[in-house]
C-alpha cells in the first residue's frame, strides 16, 4: 500500500512538471524587454520565446510573430528549442512507461517487473528535467550576462521571463517524481 502510494505522489509531481515544461515550451516570455514612454500609454513590453517574438502594448493588445526562418535564430534558441522538445517526449515516454508499471494498474504481472518499469520511468524523468534545466539556465546566464555587460551599454537590456521561472519549477517537479518512482 504504502508503495502504491508513493508511485502515484511521484507520478502526480512528475505529471505536473511535465505540463509545466510544456507550458515553458509554448510561452514567448523567455526573453523580457520593457520600455515605458513618456506617458503611461506608451508602455511596451516585448517578449522573446523559442517560437516566436510578442509586443504587448499598455492598452492591452498583444502582436505575436513566429520566427521566419530556422537560420536567424541564434544558437541558444535552437539547441534551447530541441532540448526542451525532447524534454517534453522523454517525460510522455516516462508517463507511460510508469502507467504500465505502476502497482496501481493490471497491464503486467510480477512485482519485479513493475519495480523495474517504475525505476526506468523515474530515471526517464531524472533525465527529462536536466534535459529542460540547462536550455532554461543557459538561456537566464545569457540574458542576466548581457544585462550586466558593461560593453553594451546602448543596447536594450533584457530581462528574465515568466517561462524560465515555469522552466526551472517544471524541472524540480521532474526530478522530485523521478526520484520519488526511482
Amino acid at each position: 500500500m504504502a508503495m502504491m502510494t508513493m508511485q502515484m505522489g511521484g507520478l502526480t509531481v512528475a505529471t505536473l512538471g511535465w505540463l509545466g515544461s510544456i507550458l515553458t515550451c509554448g510561452l514567448p516570455m523567455w526573453k523580457v524587454m520593457t520600455f515605458i514612454g513618456s506617458s503611461i500609454a506608451g508602455g511596451q513590453m516585448f517578449c522573446e520565446g523559442l517560437w516566436m517574438n510578442c509586443v504587448y502594448d499598455s492598452a492591452g493588445q498583444m502582436q505575436c510573430k513566429d520566427y521566419d526562418s530556422l537560420q536567424e535564430l541564434p544558437t541558444d534558441i535552437q539547441a534551447a528549442r530541441a532540448m526542451v522538445v525532447t524534454s517534453i517526449f522523454v517525460s510522455f515516454f516516462a508517463f507511460l512507461i510508469a502507467l504500465t508499471g505502476a502497482d496501481y494498474t493490471r497491464c503486467m504481472n510480477g512485482n519485479g517487473t513493475k519495480s523495474r518499469y517504475s525505476v526506468a520511468a523515474g530515471a526517464l524523468f531524472i533525465t527529462a528535467s536536466t534535459l529542460l534545466l540547462i536550455p532554461v539556465s543557459w538561456s537566464a546566464n545569457t540574458v542576466v550576462g548581457n544585462f550586466y555587460n558593461p560593453m553594451a551599454l546602448d543596447a536594450p537590456r533584457r530581462e528574465v521571463g515568466a517561462a524560465l521561472y515555469i522552466g526551472w519549477i517544471s524541472s524540480a517537479l521532474l526530478l522530485i517524481g523521478g526520484s520519488i518512482l526511482c
